[in-house]
């Protein structure tokens, strides 16, 4: 039996309005995202067994070694780090002194991908016995790396420590607006467990 000639039309409007709900389900997530990552910041995170920076600022391994410096944790993991830089050099930065810092920070190097720091920290943390850690990052990768830090190391107590970067003192320029709309749609594939469908890396998840 040939397709009825109104079916057609049918199916283009059906297909319409459910891009048209997609996308506004998408942009009052996105809304409700931006204002998250752009609250004011917490006070400093409670003590932890240890500290895990997730690379991708240099504010953020300030931090973390400003809370290691804190007696926040007992160790550092600096997760994703390139190879050129140091302790020292890190320090330095921080406004730190490296020698108090010294054989309480590891380097991993390994890590390509989000989920690569959290299978990084989460091998780390079995191997020193942690049951609870501080976890340092961009206020706008928090969610998706809480995300994939929670479903790599289950049990383990997470604390959020969020650095703001300069991008988020101007939250409606063009270029941070694309920023949080990539970031918020990465977050949306860790959060719904597609993530594991993407080869590790794969554009930045």
């Amino acid at each position: 039996m040939s397709p009825r000639p109104w079916w057609p039309a049918r199916r283009r409007r059906v297909v319409s309005a459910a891009f048209i709900l997609l996308a506004a389900a998408w942009l009052a997530g996105f809304v409700r995202f931006m204002v998250a990552v752009s609250a004011p910041l917490p006070a400093d995170p409670p003590e932890a067994d240890a500290i895990v920076v997730v690379t991708g600022g240099a504010d953020r391994i300030a931090e973390g070694l400003r809370l290691l410096a804190a007696g926040k944790g007992r160790e550092l993991l600096v997760s994703g780090v390139a190879s050129k830089l140091d302790l020292t050099l890190m320090a330095r930065h921080a406004g730190l002194d490296p020698a108090l810092l010294a054989g309480h920070v590891t380097f991993g190097r390994a890590a390509l991908s989000t989920r690569g720091n959290a299978r990084e920290a989460a091998l780390w943390a079995r191997q020193y016995g942690f049951h609870s850690l501080i976890l340092v990052t961009a206020t706008y990768h928090m969610p998706r790396a809480r995300a994939e830090f929670a479903r790599a190391m289950p049990g383990i107590v997470l604390h959020a420590a969020a650095v703001s970067p300069p991008a988020m003192r101007t939250p409606w320029h063009w270029a941070t607006l694309r920023l949080l709309a990539v970031e918020y749609s990465k977050y949306l594939i860790v959060a719904s467990g597609l993530s594991a469908w993407f080869a590790d890396g794969t554009a930045g998840i």
